[in-house]
């Protein structure tokens, strides 16, 4: 007796066959032509970028197995040279006690090959200024109510003593304090790779509205001012205290300014130390690209929170590259921004 389960079994399977081999066999574009409609239903890899810069990367290649590491570095003459600047993705200038200021150097994409430093104490002001790259600080230490309110604000940090730092021969303390950022990534590595997110709204060139020619400009912060020209297609530093050849090459320079408070202590010359207001709050936005500047605002919701800019027709976006942002104090007798054509 034939088995009614098989023969369907059988009929379903003849059917499927027949389809295909008609499909295939169309007199209309015959296999080439149905190849190549399925292939145009493949989509196209999209590029990644670089979390600090904006910049393409292969797919799959920004996500590493190390955080954004956040170096404090020494920003005046008696840092003279500093060393791996150049290799940063990112740097932030900002306001310490005295009127002279300090950097925060973001390194994510690439780590430099030789030392860096002179490596600096942190402030308060780091908060605001790391954790929204979950960044991990790289620093000589710090106040120790510093020290609490930077580990109440969950950003972890290495310091002297820790994986990589050493004390170079033949400077003076205390700007003698360098460290191997390799060591330090290692270190704060957990085996897991993850992106950061994007530090800046990265953009193109193309989306900036129609600016107005600055290609100078200098941000005052009292005793300390750091002047840019554009040439080269980049802004150049005037005053760098970076060795020859490891200067930072900056695509954009974004002028922040910001309200400046009292951190609550002096330092050991007596000084009070300031404490830039960026955990939250909103401001007037500077953005120099390409030679022209863009004015527009800056705003940010929460310590962890992304900055976030824009003009009255919108948002505003940084062309994709390396970017010096200066944290100008708004007060005029602490701070000022001033350029030209």
């Amino acid at each position: 007796m034939r088995d009614p389960r098989l023969f369907a079994s059988l009929t379903a399977t003849l059917t499927v066959l027949s389809l295909g081999l008609a499909a295939c066999g169309s007199d209309e574009g015959g296999s080439e032509g149905g190849e190549s409609e399925a292939l145009a239903t493949i989509p196209e890899e999209e590029a990644e970028t670089w979390p600090l810069t904006g910049l393409e990367v292969g797919k799959g290649h920004s996500a590493l197995d190390h955080p954004v590491l956040v170096a404090k570095m020494d920003n005046t003459e008696a840092s003279a040279p500093q060393q791996g600047l150049g290799a940063a993705d990112l740097v932030v200038e900002e306001l310490v006690e005295g009127g002279v200021t300090r950097l925060a150097a973001f390194y994510y994409s690439a780590l430099p090959s030789g030392p860096i430093g002179p490596v600096r104490s942190m402030r308060a002001s780091d908060i605001g200024i790391v954790a929204p790259a979950d960044g991990v600080m790289v620093t000589s230490g710090a106040a120790g109510v510093t020290i609490n309110r930077i580990k109440d604000a969950g950003i972890t940090y290495y310091a002297e003593g820790g994986p990589g730092f050493f004390r170079e021969a033949g400077r003076s303390a205390p700007y003698n304090l360098f460290t191997d950022l390799d060591k330090v990534a290692e270190a704060a590595s957990d085996g897991e790779e993850a992106r950061p997110e994007d530090y800046l709204p990265w953009g193109s060139a193309d989306d900036l509205p129609e600016g107005q020619p600055a290609r100078t400009l200098t941000a005052d912060f009292g005793a300390h001012s750091t002047s840019w020209v554009f040439q080269g297609g980049q802004y150049v530093n005037q005053n760098s205290f970076a060795a020859d050849g490891d200067e930072f090459q900056a695509d954009n320079v974004l002028v922040m300014r910001v309200e400046v408070g009292d951190a609550g202590y002096l330092d050991p010359a007596g000084n009070t130390v300031p404490e830039t207001m960026f955990q939250k709050g909103a401001g007037e936005a500077l953005l120099f690209h390409d030679g022209q500047l863009v004015r527009g605002t800056w705003s940010k919701d929460g310590p962890d929170a992304p900055i976030r800019l824009s003009t009255k027709a919108g948002e505003l976006t940084v062309p994709a590259g390396r970017t010096w942002i200066e944290l100008v104090p708004v007060d005029a007798a602490n701070g000022s921004v001033t350029f030209g054509k």
